[in-house]
């Protein structure tokens, strides 16, 4: 099967990479040429278009930066979708809109999948990420070869469009809880506690999270660098914030949140590291909140493997 990637960023490019570097047939796509050379001259195809690699393309996969992008790639695409192609949405975006988008991609004939990952770039870049995927089972059962490549746990969401709820609801969180470690780091390192002790206890503790188990390690070794800016989580708590509007649920945190990292960006800049946000409370406090001892760039040290799809524990009111 013939597969398209178009969108080599930082997650983008390391999905590309698991699936070239599993010998799948790949042809990339890019604005940015030196990216798409450096897949060519491992062994992938460079495509001169979207328009083009749904011609030639079994499945095209696209992972971009804004809905904005998304739209614009599918529409150039859509011209030249059929019966038996394919495409995957691995974007984060709004899921009305992928909805929409998809719903134009079947009505031509094709069919369409919004497929996120969550579990940051260092698991993407090992194939270990996980992947949620919202499509009719038919195509699930189609691309699931593709999935399990690019990550190990892949869950089934439902229809169209449920996958992209539930990544905004998990960058909600993940974004919730780095603002929460960053407040229990300062107030440790305010009160004489030894940060790298501090680190331990939250890890084995009722407080551990995945986030602080990438996160602070970044934040403590002074790194701060995530690979993931605080435009794009702006993007994504805003997603979240409007689903809640859209369904009447007044949130409390939520529009909290959204304020911490809006100062956040007017003080570091839009593209600056999400977990940047703690120099907030260390200039409040006059304090550095780091400590030795731990990394400046986080590597995933779990062997490569194939992935498989994780059973949901419930499904229309059985489980």
């Amino acid at each position: 099967m013939k597969t398209g990637f178009i969108g080599l960023g930082n997650v983008g490019g390391k999905l590309a990479g698991s699936l070239l570097r599993n010998g799948v047939d790949l042809v990339v796509h890019d604005l940015d040429p030196a990216l798409v050379a450096d897949f060519a001259a491992r062994g992938a195809e460079a495509g001169d278009s979207p328009e083009a690699m749904m011609q030639s393309c079994d499945t095209v996969i696209t992972c971009l930066p804004s809905p904005t992008a998304s739209d614009a790639v599918l529409r150039a695409m859509l011209p030249h979708a059929r019966p038996g192609k394919t495409w995957i949405e691995m974007s984060t975006t709004d899921a009305g809109e992928v909805r929409r988008l998809g719903t134009l991609m079947i009505q031509a004939g094709a069919t369409a999948a919004d497929c996120p990952v969550s579990g940051g770039c260092h698991r993407a870049d090992t194939g270990n990420i996980s992947i949620y995927a919202g499509c009719e089972r038919a195509t699930f059962e189609r691309i699931l070869p593709l999935l399990t490549i690019m990550g190990r746990r892949v869950l089934h969401t439902g229809d169209l469009g449920s996958a992209s709820v539930l990544k905004v609801m998990t960058n909600y969180l993940a974004t919730a809880n780095l603002l929460t470690l960053c407040e229990a780091l300062t107030v440790m390192k305010a009160a004489g506690v030894d940060l790298g002790t501090a680190y331990d206890a939250i890890a084995i503790s009722s407080g551990n999270s995945f986030v602080h188990e990438t996160e602070s390690q970044l934040i403590l070794s002074g790194a701060r660098n995530v690979n993931f800016s605080m435009d794009l989580v702006q993007k994504d708590i805003g997603l979240f914030q409007a689903l809640a509007e859209e369904h009447s649920v007044p949130l409390e945190i939520s529009p909290l949140v959204i304020d911490i990292m809006t100062d956040g960006q007017r003080r570091y800049g839009t593209r600056a590291q999400s977990d940047q946000i703690i120099a907030r409370l260390e200039e409040a406090t006059g304090l550095s909140v780091t400590a030795p001892g731990f990394p400046s760039e986080l590597v995933d040290d779990e062997p490569e493997a194939r992935g498989a799809e994780i059973a949901p524990r419930r499904r229309n009111g059985r489980g």
